[in-house]
């Protein structure tokens, strides 16, 4: 569970990263969170946009992925969706 520095840490970092999935109108599929999965453990922090023509609420999306993946949502800003999960060997230095 992150802290609010934490968080805030982790949300500065997102500003330079492009979100790397789209969710659309087929909403959350397995093959998606297996490739969000994935891109954690490589990543570690990662962002995902909501598009226009999925009617699903970004804060609810981030919930069921961050259950189904074991990370946490950072943050929910509009429709991105700021994930993290530490990998194996992790790279990013959170503070305490």
């Amino acid at each position: 569970m992150l802290n609010s520095k934490q968080r805030k840490y982790l949300t500065a970092q997102s500003n330079s990263i492009k979100p790397i999935y789209n969710i659309g109108k087929s909403s959350i599929t397995p093959e998606m969170v297996k490739g969000i999965d994935e891109a954690l453990e490589a990543r570690e922090l990662i962002k995902v946009a909501v598009l226009k023509n999925c009617f699903d609420d970004p804060k609810e999306l981030g919930q069921i992925i961050s259950e189904r993946t074991h990370s946490d949502v950072v943050r929910v800003i509009g429709k991105k969706i700021i994930l993290y999960r530490p990998s194996k060997n992790p790279v990013i230095e959170l503070p305490q």
